[in-house]
């Protein structure tokens, strides 16, 4: 059975996380696996390790502290993984998610969420982690990792620990510029029982790219169709894309933004930029991004 996997940290960012896993949750009537994962490090780095550098009796002497030190500090992140996990799994029982579930694991964060995302259908991420969370300029390497590896809709939650989840997912902006990824984003809002009965503002921004106003108004005729019956706002703006987007994210309330995710190669946006990247890192509402 698929569930949501909400990947949760000590950072400020997992009362959203734990809010958005609540309402898709409910409106999936899938069950939560919470996850909190400590990352493995490098032990001799870790350490700062000088015991090359001096006696073999002093050395023996000191790798055995080390040793302990080291099973003791494990011990301390279990338990303080152990409680983080218990407090949001009852602010999830709270918000009547169903079939809540911890795990708690030792490892690689990536390569852990990547295993666990084998059974889920949405993956849900604070935009930062505990190592990042004050660096307003990123996104976190994590986030970006797992959503340039992931095969699952990559749900991202904003910094907004006191915003109510009725003032959170109220209507959906699509950003939308016709490429394949953007397509698939246009075919999970026209089905996905998750955003079906919300409001949808469809947003083409024309500058900086080769687009006419003809391609863009027949591209807006195409995602209308697609979404046939549904309350729409076609909005079609000169101007970058990471300006028209945001400019439209304001002007809805309670918006979540669904657009397509960048490629699995950073290579192209090291060159190019990236609008996905930006607009996460820039947005303060839920974003839920669609390979």
């Amino acid at each position: 059975m698929q569930n949501i996997l909400a990947c949760v940290d000590a950072s400020s960012y997992a009362p959203s996380v734990c809010t958005l896993a609540a309402w898709v949750s409910r409106k999936l009537d899938l069950p939560v696996e919470l996850l909190h994962v400590v990352q493995r490090k490098d032990t001799s780095g870790a350490r700062h390790d000088l015991s090359g550098a001096i006696g073999l009796g002093v050395k023996s002497r000191l790798l055995e502290e080390l040793t302990q030190l080291d099973a003791m500090e494990a011990r301390l992140q279990i338990e303080r993984g152990r409680l983080l996990l218990n407090g949001c799994a009852e602010s999830l029982e709270e918000m009547n998610a169903h079939g809540v579930t911890q795990l708690h694991r030792h490892g690689d964060i990536v390569e852990t969420i990547l295993e666990r995302e084998q059974e889920a259908r949405l993956v849900i991420m604070g935009k930062r982690g505990t190592s990042q969370e004050f660096a307003t300029d990123h996104i976190g390497s994590t986030l970006e990792r797992v959503v340039r590896a992931s095969d699952r809709p990559v749900l991202i939650a904003p910094n907004s620990t006191s915003t109510p989840e009725e003032d959170m997912m109220r209507a959906v902006v699509l950003a939308y510029d016709g490429s394949p990824a953007a397509a698939r984003a246009l075919e999970r809002c026209a089905n996905s029982p998750l955003l079906k009965d919300l409001p949808v503002t469809i947003v083409i921004a024309t500058s900086g790219r080769k687009l006419t106003q003809d391609k863009a108004e027949q591209m807006m005729r195409e995602a209308r169709v697609a979404l046939k019956g549904r309350d729409v706002t076609a909005l079609i703006e000169e101007g970058s894309a990471e300006e028209v987007i945001a400019n439209a994210v304001k002007a809805t309330p309670g918006a979540i933004l669904l657009m397509g995710a960048f490629g699995h190669s950073p290579l192209r946006s090291l060159i190019v930029g990236s609008t996905t990247t930006a607009m996460v890192r820039s947005n303060s509402v839920p974003t839920l991004l669609v390979r």
